[in-house]
């Protein structure tokens, strides 16, 4: 029988700001244990949470980009559980009224730029758990609450999603999304960025759902695709032996590739959610709703789509260009001073991207503008340098206050294309290695390739390098 993956995610961004969702403590990564804490976030007795607004914001803003409907009256609510790393015994969430809800992702689906449209159920505030640290130095395990309190959103997706593939592009682009709107890191090593996944299969044309197993643990969008197959695969496997799949919540284990049980699965009645008494009822006025609709700035999925129509670049190379918005304005701001597009993406996307993995910095790091690299690429294109000239330009003005013309003068790299110059320099050339003459007259044609590298090296690499291949192959043709 053919089967039909069904998935859906659930995604947790926390958020960027600059306290935690219900105190005034700092939200911050990497601070030393229980250092960023109070009585609100560890929940003693008697202390009253008060919401942070921007939190509602930056909601409220993810709602406009995924073209939710906000509900501008909402509550929020006690989520009831007990584990080690939850002080209070209760997780203040929302449930049946979130901030937004009944929205969309499109996802790119070819290099043309098609779509498809994943449904978005809903967006909701919450508080971060703790976290709870495990290590061979002690017995036990012990808690950081640092974390607690710090704000969320959870990003419900329809049932919408039909493979692995298409759960990656989800959630590549809810990623890219956050960045856009900068309201959160998305720094996955630091948990800034999690999902849960839902997987169901059921036999091809059938309308009727599969029993849904939820897994934890998905730490990476490449590990969630890992996770999908997997679980389909145990699934149908299941299904095949005449067994019936459990609802359940499995642990992804990605460094097996392999999952186990976890627990059996909770349903909303077991969580006793009910409004929480300690906060007041959200009121956004319509008005304050508009202007962060406002805000938004175009979407990653509609520049790229802009990028294959109005510059004519790949999909690949456009993808990779709108998953970072900084990358994305640095390219326009470029082309917009003339450079030629496929230049701009191929520095970009190649030897500036080298180095800032190699130095672990981002382009906002360097010194290098949109006018220093317009600046590089035109010397190439007029000729002035070769290519690998531009290479060391750019390893140059990129950290440094110095322009490209600059760098070009100090270091001697202007292209000669002086063909009275270059014709001396293949003649001494020829003279040097006679065998490679001789190999020419045998056939061996490939022998143009060396003399030419010969060329340059004794031109110092200021020989045009096709100019001087089209006199070497004049040359050795006359012979």
């Amino acid at each position: 029988m053919d089967y039909e993956i069904v998935v859906g995610l659930e995604v947790h961004a926390e958020l960027n700001t600059q306290t935690k969702i219900y105190c005034s403590c700092k939200n911050s990564f990497g601070s030393e244990v229980n250092s960023n804490c109070c009585p609100v976030c560890t929940g003693m007795p008697g202390s009253l949470p008060v919401l942070n607004e921007k939190v509602v914001d930056y909601a409220i803003r993810m709602g406009h980009a995924l073209g939710c409907k906000i509900n501008n009256v909402c509550k929020q609510d006690r989520k009831n559980y007990f584990y080690p790393d939850l002080p209070k015994a209760y997780q203040i969430s929302q449930y049946d009224v979130p901030l937004c809800e009944h929205g969309h992702l499109d996802i790119i689906m070819d290099e043309e730029g098609n779509t498809k449209s994943i449904g978005v159920t809903r967006i909701h505030i919450e508080e971060d758990a703790g976290k709870l640290l495990h290590s061979d130095r002690f017995a036990g395990s012990l808690v950081d609450l640092n974390r607690c309190g710090v704000p969320l959103i959870e990003i419900v997706s329809e049932p919408d999603i039909r493979s692995s593939k298409e759960a990656k592009s989800y959630l590549d682009g809810i990623r890219a999304i956050l960045g856009y709107l900068d309201i959160s890191d998305c720094k996955m090593q630091e948990g800034s960025i999690r999902c849960d996944v839902n997987v169901s299969v059921r036999p091809k044309g059938s309308d009727t759902f599969g029993t849904r197993v939820e897994m934890k643990n998905v730490n990476s969008f490449s590990a969630a695709e890992r996770a999908i197959d997997y679980e389909a695969a145990r699934q149908i496997a299941v299904l095949e032996k005449g067994g019936v799949v459990l609802q359940e919540t499995r642990r992804w284990d990605d460094v097996h590739g392999v999952n186990e049980v976890l627990r059996s699965k909770e349903d909303a009645q077991d969580y006793r959610y009910f409004p929480d008494p300690d906060l007041l009822t959200i009121v956004v006025d319509e008005e304050h709703v508009e202007e962060l609709r406002r805000s938004i700035p175009e979407l990653p999925v509609h520049r790229l789509q802009r990028y294959l129509k109005d510059y004519g670049l790949p999909y690949f190379d456009s993808n990779l260009l709108v998953e970072n918005v900084d990358k994305a304005e640095f390219f326009e701001k470029t082309a917009a001073l003339g450079a030629a597009p496929k230049s701009v993406t191929n520095w970009l996307l190649g030897d500036v991207t080298k180095v800032l993995n190699e130095k672990n910095c981002l382009l906002s790091d360097t010194k290098l503008t949109p006018e220093k690299l317009a600046e590089m690429i035109a010397l190439i294109d007029k000729k002035e340098i070769s290519n690998n000239a531009g290479k060391t330009v750019l390893d140059e003005i990129i950290f440094s206050d110095k322009t490209p013309a600059q760098v070009v003068e100090e270091k001697g790299l202007r292209q000669i294309s002086d063909s009275s110059f270059l014709e001396k320099v293949a003649d001494e050339v020829l003279a040097a290695n006679p065998k490679a003459v001789e190999d020419y007259k045998k056939g061996k044609t490939n022998v143009v390739g060396f003399l030419v590298g010969q060329c340059m090296r004794a031109s110092k690499g200021q020989g045009n390098p096709t100019t001087l291949r089209e006199i070497m192959e004049k040359k050795l043709a006359a012979l």
